[in-house]
């Protein structure tokens, strides 16, 4: 297999056919002709062909070197255009941002705050994953996404990457209920709040492993591996809600997800004397990474977004 020894003379080679004389190419690079002459011959040494016929002041290419250059001119041109928003990425927001975001989080809240920045800093795109830790941690670890935004409650498991590679930071605390329509919470809780009476019920839950309920009742009644009478298995937490509202049975929810049906009462509460269970999501990137100009404007622009919400409330710094 054909190795170049040093690709720098392929960018003369580009140089010299794209001006049409050693002497233009000279010129554009700032070195001598000469040296362009050398790097040439070098070349054409290398690939073992002739890429100009050399004519009285001029240089005609050859089939090889028609070939190459038609190679050479997407890859110089897309070159030129990724360094040119590299330089103006410095200077303003630009190019692209890949975050990613808890599933129920992000589908409420990012494509309303992505379309409001956009308004103020058009030349910006975003690609959104949404995910749960384990899917989110490994693409920030390998730069398939800036940064990410990560809960703790709602898709809590045990880990076994280095956690000591990312910097967490706080920026978001949603409260965690567990949910009954007034229909089912009349019918069958009736106030009994206890133990032994809220294990009776039927549960919607959030995946198969039904961690969420699990982690509630183990912050409420100090109970571990409860037995539950799962009736409903789902992935997100819209289908949750959407099953509570129809007395399918009762589910962990995050609250702000059903403030409105809340306050109207179509959605109960069901509380213990244990404070409530806050769930924290934090902004997660790399330990040593140097955020941009453009996701440090963005990280602030979503900060206040969040801070302006009457739902989402931003942590104590």
């Amino acid at each position: 297999m054909l190795m170049l020894q040093n690709l720098d003379r392929l960018k003369v080679f580009y140089y010299v056919f794209f001006e049409g004389s050693v002497f233009s190419a000279a010129n554009k690079l700032h070195v001598s002709q000469s040296a362009i002459s050398q790097s040439l011959q070098k070349l054409e040494s290398e690939i073992q062909s002739p890429l100009f016929i050399r004519m009285h002041k001029r240089l005609v290419p050859t089939a090889a070197g028609e070939r190459l250059f038609a190679v050479l001119r997407p890859f110089m041109l897309e070159l030129e255009s990724c360094l040119k928003n590299i330089e103006q990425a410095r200077d303003k927001p630009f190019g692209e941002l890949r975050i990613g975001a808890p599933v129920e989080f992000g589908k409420a809240y990012f494509p309303g705050i992505v379309a409001k920045f956009r308004e103020e800093y058009p030349d910006v795109t975003f690609y959104l994953k949404f995910g749960d830790p384990g899917t989110l941690l490994p693409l920030v670890e390998t730069g398939r996404i800036d940064f990410a935004f990560v809960d703790v409650f709602l898709t809590r498991k045990q880990f076994f990457a280095n956690l000591d590679i990312y910097h967490f930071d706080p920026v978001v605390e949603e409260e965690v209920i567990l949910a009954s329509s007034n229909r089912y919470y009349e019918k069958f809780i009736k106030n009994d709040h206890s133990f032994k009476h809220l294990l009776e019920q039927k549960f919607i839950t959030y995946r198969h492993n039904a961690q969420t309920v699990k982690n509630w009742f183990k912050h409420h009644f100090d109970k571990y591996n409860v037995k539950l009478q799962i009736v409903l298995t789902v992935d997100s937490q819209q289908a949750v809600i959407s099953a509570i509202k129809h007395d399918a049975g009762i589910g962990i929810v995050a609250s702000h997800l059903v403030d409105e049906e809340i306050q109207n009462g179509i959605i109960i509460p069901i509380n213990t004397s244990k404070p409530k269970i806050i769930n924290q999501i934090s902004l997660v990137l790399l330990q040593d990474k140097i955020p941009t100009l453009t996701e440090k404007i963005f990280q602030k622009f979503l900060m206040d977004r969040i801070q302006s919400m009457n739902l989402l409330r931003a942590p104590e710094r």
